[in-house]
């Protein structure tokens, strides 16, 4: 195979899937003879595209890195990207901030039984994990509730608020219920123990939804994982030490990369290296289906 490396501009305004497509072999054939042909060029290339999505995304490790390298055409392994960006000082820098409290176990509410642990999740829509964090301003907190689907890990529901109290998690359910469609009995809702998801008012909206309350064992935060990642990767990839004017920003700010960024355009491993709607999209179910759930158990006692 020829590559037009006297004609570079050309090529590229071009675009090599339509070169791929006019000469009929396959872009990863085209990349495998270019390295092989012109392997200075070929490692120029490869340098760009690694210190672009670098820039793009500032906090995402190499492996992630690698995978939308690799979605760009560039068929690498993640020691050479890992490689590249030591030696473009391209590495990622985590920071940790305090943390205010924002969970209250200590209620007279139903605390109700762990049901997340024993699913085997094939579909959206089985189940849903929920949190909340805060987030800081220029003088206060505020706080951020959300609600992912376990499977896809696609945040389905979120709000923001000044207080704790339980209407910043209903918000967020309200807006899970209406974009989702839920079969009775086949959704089981999990969060930690917190009065917000343990008060009536809360348990009420989840059975009128035929949504079955779950809840993380006492002092395991490793039940409700997939949340917890989730806030983790928004303080990495979003927030990262940053104080918002007030929290008209702080709603705009993160509503943008929850639902442009996170949603549309992140790179999950567990998904494949594919975004969460992304991943919807390819499922071979319809979007709106579930498979039924386990059946309701009868609440535990307080503790």
């Amino acid at each position: 195979m020829t590559h037009p490396q006297g004609d570079g501009i050309e090529a590229a305004r071009i675009g090599v899937e339509r070169l791929c497509l006019a000469a009929g072999v396959s872009r990863a054939s085209y990349y495998r003879s270019f390295a092989e042909t012109a392997p200075k060029l070929e490692e120029t290339e490869v340098r760009h595209q690694v210190q672009l999505a670098s820039l793009a995304w500032p906090k995402w490790g190499a492996r992630r890195i690698t995978a939308l390298v690799r979605r760009q055409g560039w068929p690498v392994n993640h020691k050479r990207v890992e490689r590249i960006r030591k030696e473009d000082n391209l590495l990622c820098v985590k920071r940790t901030l305090f943390k205010p409290a924002t969970t209250n176990a200590r209620h007279s509410w139903t605390v109700w039984p762990n049901l997340a642990w024993r699913l085997e999740l094939t579909d959206i829509n089985q189940l849903w994990v929920a949190d909340i964090t805060y987030v800081r301003l220029l003088e206060t907190f505020v706080y951020l509730a959300v609600i992912l689907d376990a499977f896809s890990r696609k945040v389905v529901g979120w709000a923001m608020a000044d207080h704790l109290r339980a209407s910043l998690a209903l918000a967020a359910l309200d807006m899970a219920l209406k974009t989702r469609q839920v079969v009775p009995d086949g959704l089981v809702h999990h969060s930690d123990r917190g009065v917000q998801y343990a008060c009536g008012d809360y348990v009420d909206r989840l059975r009128a939804a035929g949504v079955q309350p779950s809840m993380s064992k006492a002092g395991c935060p490793y039940d409700n994982a997939q949340a917890e990642s989730f806030m983790a990767t928004l303080k990495r990839e979003q927030i990262d030490g940053r104080r918002y004017r007030n929290l008209a920003q702080a709603r705009a700010e993160i509503g943008r990369f929850i639902d442009l960024i996170y949603n549309r355009q992140r790179l999950h491993s567990a998904l494949g290296y594919r975004p969460p709607e992304e991943f919807e999209a390819n499922l071979s179910t319809p979007l709106w289906t579930a498979s039924r759930g386990p059946q309701p158990l009868q609440p535990m006692s307080p503790n």
